[in-house]
């Protein structure tokens, strides 16, 4: 691994993107992408007692996907990385209970799924593990009831009001080599895949532009986001011009024209290389007013829409950047501003 400037790195070995999975609920499933994900939960409870554990069932399940897709069982993982946006992250904790794995719980919000993938790039190119389960998880119900209003009062969303997305994604990492043509996989082979790897990122450090409305999370994480690109660019030498697309993972529509002001600010132009997983996930669907959001929106729409287009060379080179508002209830009730994040992987067709 190589430092580049203060935030950014290259993984030398680039450790490959073995397989993903992604489960979603109703509502996602019936957006645009629905064709693409895993699977589509009629029930949002899945038969469970709770959303909670519904949302922990679908953890688990995209994990033991990704796995067998690949021939693979949780016995082979050196280690499960991620998490939630619910206290203390029970709902990865309770799913890595279930996989008996080695397990780096992360609470990076809806930026969880890029650092997860960064740090499991990097615990492969250091030798500490040879295949990581990079997965997160979200479910509008259980967010609902911890973040804003009871299901029940029945509360009207404010005009920049995103929709936490129901779904869990993982990303599978492997060692360069470790995978690739596993002529005894047990799993369906034509779902793995071959030609990806994650070459490099930048961490991302905590914004705060003032923004206190819990109801306008894009214009809270849009700063982490802006920073976060300008600085892979400034650490890597690059540009826009050197990238087939920036994938942001939830800043809905108002996010996305704040970043692009922002960018604009800074000297780049990033338009028309530029998609927002959040816009993407329900389509133009009045209901969901400003698009997708949660821990969940990136890491499903990344594995169901943006990996097998990876895979085929229609991308060459994406630079993927979840973002995350680092608030809580408490903090939120203490009147406090919300700080946001943004983690960015490069991601490349081998």
């Amino acid at each position: 691994m190589a430092r580049k400037g203060k935030h950014s790195f290259e993984l030398i070995s680039g450790p490959r993107i073995v397989s993903s999975a992604s489960f979603v609920g109703e509502k996602e499933g019936a957006g645009p992408l629905g064709a693409g994900f895993d699977a589509v939960c009629k029930d949002d409870t899945l038969g469970l007692e709770s959303w909670e554990k519904a949302e922990s069932r679908m953890f688990e399940s995209a994990v033991r996907l990704a796995l067998f897709k690949a021939g693979l069982a949780p016995e082979d993982l050196g280690c499960v990385i991620g998490g939630d946006l619910l206290n203390q992250i029970i709902s990865a904790g309770f799913a890595a209970r279930e996989l008996k794995a080695p397990f780096i719980g992360l609470y990076s919000a809806c930026s969880t799924i890029t650092e997860s993938m960064m740090i499991g790039g990097m615990l492969i190119e250091g030798g500490f593990a040879e295949l990581a389960a990079c997965a997160s998880s979200s479910h509008f119900s259980s967010v609902e009831r911890q973040y804003r209003y009871p299901l029940e009062m029945g509360v009207q969303p404010v005009p920049t009001a995103q929709r936490t997305v129901t779904g869990a994604g993982c990303v599978l990492l492997g060692k360069a080599g470790r995978i690739g043509e596993n002529e005894a996989a047990k799993g369906p082979k034509k779902e793995c895949f071959s030609h990806i790897a994650v070459t490099g990122g930048t961490m991302g450090s905590v914004e705060d532009y003032g923004i206190t409305d819990a109801g306008n999370m894009g214009a809270a994480m849009a700063p982490a986001a802006a920073k976060t690109i300008s600085r892979h660019f400034e650490d890597t030498g690059t540009a826009p011009k050197d990238f087939d697309l920036i994938i942001t993972g939830d800043l809905g529509s108002f996010g996305t024209e704040m970043l692009h002001e922002l960018m604009a600010k800074e000297g780049y132009n990033i338009e028309a290389i530029h998609e927002d997983c959040g816009k993407l996930v329900f389509g133009n669907d009045p209901k969901v007013i400003c698009g997708g959001s949660g821990a969940g929106c990136a890491s499903t729409v990344f594995a169901a829409h943006f990996l097998p287009k990876l895979e085929a060379g229609e991308y060459r080179r994406v630079l993927f950047l979840a973002t995350g508002a680092l608030l809580s209830p408490l903090s939120t009730l203490q009147g406090e501003s919300i700080p946001a994040i943004a983690h960015a992987v490069k991601v490349e067709h081998i």
